[in-house]
């Protein structure tokens, strides 16, 4: 089968691997949709500790179970419809054990530490799989991967009905956890320092939408979120709290950055710094929210491109141009 490769950091070809064979509880899927996520830029950059190189990168995906391995549970039967969570939790760390397989001291996950879904086929644990709806299509079903982490980032924060918010950045996280956090019916401010980003921010409900912190004129909110990654965003959304605030690191930063927080108003305001780390007990969650319409997905679908266009899809992933970029394995009518 054709696949993308990424042989090492800076290092990325299409070609040809064999094709993935299931193992005990396991099913093989075709590939409908896959979309680029900012952690694929850092495999792809080799800023993503955890991966082994050579991979097959590709995480968010979506597809059609066309093999089953052995001793499948479940009733799964070739031809279903699935959107696949991607974690691989050992089950048996002490976090597993105390049931936070997302900070799994064995941690991994289809794209990130093995082979992924950035391929025609892709194999998987059939426990990780979710029957997808009808009358979602692949690339629907391939935003619910990054609705589940939202949904984690939303658990882990709290929202409350009026509750202000700050969040910076409006690409496709964003604006997803800017939704959810108006579904809980907190009050959104977003910025982006893309001014072309801001008006789909706006169309999808936000209060206030800025380029800058600084124009804000000193406003206070309840809580802030950075889905940036940037320490310069961090810095300026924990600022931006009042005193009794709540600070969300949900955006991924590389594993070398450092922020300056004040210590002294963490302790004398009583500011809380939680982070939120991947999928935990939310995909099924994120599922019904996609399938249900709570979540815009035609206002975040903007690029879609063949398997063969893998690099001009991490490029267009990196320009900022679009939201979500998603590759279709199938072809572009896939």
């Amino acid at each position: 089968m054709r696949a993308a490769i990424i042989d090492q950091p800076g290092s990325i070809r299409v070609g040809e691997v064999p094709d993935p064979v299931p193992g005990l509880r396991q099913v093989v899927v075709k590939v409908g949709a896959t979309g680029i996520c900012g952690t694929d830029l850092h495999i792809a950059d080799g800023h993503f500790p955890p991966t082994p190189y050579p991979i097959v990168p590709g995480h968010e995906f979506a597809g059609e179970i066309v093999e089953l391995g052995t001793d499948v549970p479940g009733g799964w039967k070739v031809g279903d419809r699935v959107a696949v969570d991607p974690s691989l939790f050992c089950g048996y760390c002490d976090p597993c054990r105390a049931g936070h397989g997302n900070l799994c001291e064995n941690w991994g996950a289809t794209g990130d530490t093995v082979d992924g879904a950035f391929a025609e086929y892709v194999s998987v644990p059939s426990a990780n799989c979710f029957r997808l709806p009808d009358h979602l299509s692949w690339q629907e079903g391939a935003l619910v991967e990054p609705v589940s982490c939202a949904v984690h980032g939303v658990r882990r924060i709290g929202a409350e009905a009026g509750e202000r918010f700050l969040v910076m950045g409006a690409g496709t996280m964003g604006l997803i956890m800017q939704q959810l956090l108006q579904r809980a019916g907190a009050r959104v401010t977003m910025v982006d320092r893309n001014a072309g980003r801001l008006p789909r921010a706006k169309e999808l409900g936000a209060q206030n939408v800025v380029t800058d912190v600084s124009e804000l004129d000193g406003e206070r909110f309840d809580a802030s979120v950075d889905c940036t990654g940037v320490a310069a965003a961090m810095e300026a959304a924990f600022d931006a709290l009042r005193r009794g605030g709540r600070f969300l690191v949900f955006g991924v930063a590389p594993e070398e950055a450092r922020i300056a927080l004040s210590p002294f108003r963490i302790y004398n305001d009583e500011i809380t710094v939680v982070g939120s780390m991947a999928v935990l007990h939310s995909y099924g969650a994120a599922l019904d929210l996609v399938a249900g319409g709570a979540i815009d997905t035609k206002a975040l679908l903007t690029d879609t491109l063949p398997l063969d266009r893998f690099g001009d899809a991490l490029d267009l992933m990196r320009s900022g141009a679009g939201l979500k970029v998603q590759v279709l394995p199938g072809g572009e009518h896939a």
